[in-house]
């Protein structure tokens, strides 16, 4: 079996891999929140959430706060595990020799 098959194609881009980060260490993020600590323009932030809701990896709430949307996204249960599953492939392709 080859060591880079649980590695991902859905986390293969920064950005994706970014956002799944930041969502695995926090319940949920908000989209300015996600573009400020990414340095993503709204365009490239927007396809690649919209990637990771179509891979169901991730789930999104749109509400108004006052008179202003605000879009907020969380990890799933699948988004987790294959995230994490994603990260161990990763480890084992570093650390074998």
């Amino acid at each position: 079996m080859s060591i880079i098959n649980n590695i991902n194609k859905v986390f293969d881009h920064r950005i994706r891999l970014g956002i799944m980060s930041i969502l695995m260490v926090n319940e949920y993020a908000d989209f300015n929140t996600l573009k400020e600590l990414l340095g993503a323009t709204d365009g490239n932030l927007a396809s690649h959430t919209k990637a990771l809701e179509k891979a169901e990896y991730i789930s999104v709430e749109k509400q108004f706060i006052g008179r202003k949307p605000n879009t907020r996204y969380a990890t799933t249960k699948s988004g987790r595990a294959a995230f994490k599953s994603h990260i161990e492939a990763l480890e084992k392709l570093i650390n074998k020799q």
